[in-house]
């Protein structure tokens, strides 16, 4: 259900019912692109069941997914329409179009073109933990995850939204565990690591599937270099990517999360999935937390 997570705070303010939020939601629902538009975003069904709700709650927790479509234009394209139309305007006039007027040109081209161009779309988990008041959203993009947070504040109007810091910062923590070879407890250091030197040369070291507890790791921190990913595991049962701004990626829940568990239909099977991993990233993030010094307040 989650590949990836960026974890947001949610303001101590903000209250609203199920039957509340899907109101909202309902208002604000995917609606596919217009002959003219870029992009189009909505929310659908997290089920993926026509006229199922847009906000499905699962063992206190609420999830919403959010959908992105937008209209593909290749740059060329664009570029070659443009060059097409200023070369036709300086054939009428004799004058070749100024830097004003080739943007109003690159404008008018676009709109020419976008009924023709193809669209793709994708689709973004998002999980409300009302009881932490944490808000969860599957992207490794954080820029992605910023348009999505933006879109949630926007259709329920009373939510307030910050990311979520810790007092130490995880590449700081991440080159602590790496020098002293003493993860923080409940969790295991992997195999697989990214080091970033801070200078100029900005040179990269990659380790993959490899053991970490060696000097040669320790030799690149002391001599500068940073963590900027690091594999890790959680109580043997989650294993996932920590960057170095707290986003958690490539989440992997490992086969003991799922033992006693059987095939069950697609309606069950959602309601177990979610049971899953809610369950299990619920008491993740706060040993997160806690291993990077705890949460860092606003104004504190």
């Amino acid at each position: 259900m989650f590949k990836n997570l960026t974890v947001y705070r949610i303001g101590p303010d903000w209250s609203a019912s199920v039957a509340q939020m899907e109101e909202s939601l309902y208002k604000a629902r995917f609606v596919e692109c217009g002959a003219t538009q870029q992009q189009s975003s909505g929310w659908v069904e997290p089920r993926g069941i026509k006229h199922a709700p847009l906000v499905e709650k699962v063992g206190g927790q609420l999830l919403l997914k959010l959908m992105i479509e937008q209209r593909v234009l290749p740059g060329a394209v664009v570029k070659r329409r443009t060059e097409e139309i200023a070369a036709k305007i300086e054939q009428d006039t004799g004058r070749k179009p100024g830097k004003k007027q080739t943007k109003e040109i690159k404008e008018q081209a676009m709109l020419e073109l976008l009924p023709m161009a193809f669209t793709k779309q994708a689709s973004v988990n998002v999980w409300i933990d009302p009881d932490q008041r944490l808000l969860l959203v599957d992207s490794s993009s954080q820029g992605k995850a910023d348009e999505v947070v933006g879109f949630l504040v926007k259709t329920l109007e009373t939510i307030a939204v910050s990311q979520l810091h810790t007092k130490q910062s995880a590449a700081v923590a991440m080159s602590e565990w790496l020098v002293s070879g003493e993860p923080p407890a409940s969790f295991t250091v992997d195999r697989d690591c990214e080091l970033k030197s801070a200078d100029e040369m900005k040179s990269v070291v990659r380790y993959s599937r490899h053991l970490l507890d060696i000097d040669e790791v320790r030799q690149h921190i002391t001599s500068g270099k940073v963590p900027t990913k690091l594999g890790m595991s959680w109580e043997g049962r989650v294993s996932f990517m920590l960057t170095d701004t707290m986003q958690i990626k490539k989440l992997t829940f490992l086969d003991v999360v799922f033992e006693g568990q059987k095939a069950s239909s697609k309606d069950e099977a959602f309601d177990a999935d979610a049971a899953i991993a809610t369950g299990e990233l619920s008491q993740l993030i706060p040993d997160l937390v806690d291993a990077l010094g705890g949460e860092q307040l606003i104004g504190g």
